[in-house]
């Protein structure tokens, strides 16, 4: 059970801390049924050849949500006329009360979820455990896809869901500003570059966004099979979550990056769930702050070329290498 169940099931000390207006924005098998059955649309947002294999009954899907709604070169979002066009020939209007899925733990839904929250929709909800959780349950599946009829939607983003670099820099020093910057410690201390520059914001406090997970060291595991199952990937339970976040305060301006704004609307969401009442997701996170040079950073790091060009060329060496040797296997191997 996630732990927004756990919580809405306790007592009413507990449900206090979560704002009613945020007590569904993380559901668990029995809440995506009853949700769907009151009328919520259920949306698919793995890539299509995923969902064609197997899918929640009457969920729809535009193949995979994170290359449909951003541009693939800068990573950023469509301009949001097209975005628009896009849910609205799926059928999907923000204004709906919609669960999001995929697999367990994945970022797509959480990047919808507050995408659809900053186009207006304020009943969008992550099914966390998603198709894992789904089959684990023995839940009916489909493969013939959901078609929804279009809808035309005008749709005004909310500022308040997210931050502009701009802003940001204009805000930086602000007393009552904290900033989470989500990423992995590698890619906070600047050893891990995946811009024009490596480091972090000034400022902010690293908190990967696998410190939510009951296990961060679970992908670990899986690749060495030295477990069996995903339960790892459960969300921990709100006192352990409370303790991860344990050094921020839920009344302040919370602002969370990471390189593309996808991990970040993981904890963006968590923080909700956790009672913080202002949270905001910088979108463009470090690709956009790492490659504007007059951003301020902490830890910067840049690549070095010449060391890459002689990996590059090492790699060349070793491939061409490989590619003789088959040509004299192949030789051998004549009549």
């Amino acid at each position: 059970m996630p732990p927004i169940l756990r919580l809405l099931c306790g007592c009413a000390a507990a449900l206090a801390l979560i704002p009613a207006a945020l007590a569904q924005r993380i559901v668990d098998t029995a809440a995506v049924e009853a949700a769907q059955a009151a009328g919520a649309l259920v949306w698919d947002v793995r890539a299509e050849e995923d969902y064609r294999k197997g899918h929640i009954p009457g969920a729809v899907n535009m193949d995979d949500i994170l290359a449909q709604l951003r541009d693939l070169k800068t990573e950023d979002y469509l301009p949001v006329d097209q975005i628009a066009r896009l849910l609205g020939e799926a059928g999907i209007d923000p204004a709906r009360p919609i669960v999001l899925y995929g697999v367990k733990a994945s970022t797509g839904p959480y990047f919808g979820a507050v995408t659809l929250r900053w186009l207006g929709g304020d009943g969008a909800m992550v099914y966390h455990g998603g198709m894992d959780d789904w089959k684990a349950a023995g839940k009916p599946l489909a493969t013939e896809p959901t078609r929804l009829p279009a809808v035309t939607l005008s749709l005004t983003p909310h500022r308040q869901a997210l931050v502009s670099t701009d802003e940001l820099k204009a805000r930086l020093r602000e007393p009552g500003l904290q900033i989470v910057d989500t990423r992995t410690a590698r890619e906070f201390s600047g050893d891990d570059i995946r811009a024009l520059r490596g480091g972090h914001i000034p400022g902010a406090v690293n908190i990967p966004y696998e410190s939510t997970w009951a296990d961060p060291d679970t992908p670990r595991k899986l690749a060495r099979k030295q477990v069996s199952n995903k339960d790892g990937f459960n969300l921990k339970d709100p006192a352990a979550l409370r303790q991860v976040f344990a050094n921020l305060d839920p009344s302040r301006e919370t602002v969370v990056y990471c390189q593309s704004g996808v991990r970040a609307s993981v904890a963006a969401t968590v923080l909700e769930e956790l009672g913080f009442t202002h949270v905001r997701v910088y979108d463009a996170s470090w690709l956009g702050w790492g490659n504007q040079l007059d951003a301020p950073a902490e830890n910067v790091s840049y690549f070095n070329v010449g060391r890459v060009n002689n990996l590059l060329n090492q790699l060349q060496s070793r491939v061409e290498d490989l590619e003789n040797q088959l040509n004299a296997l192949k030789e051998v191997r004549k009549p």
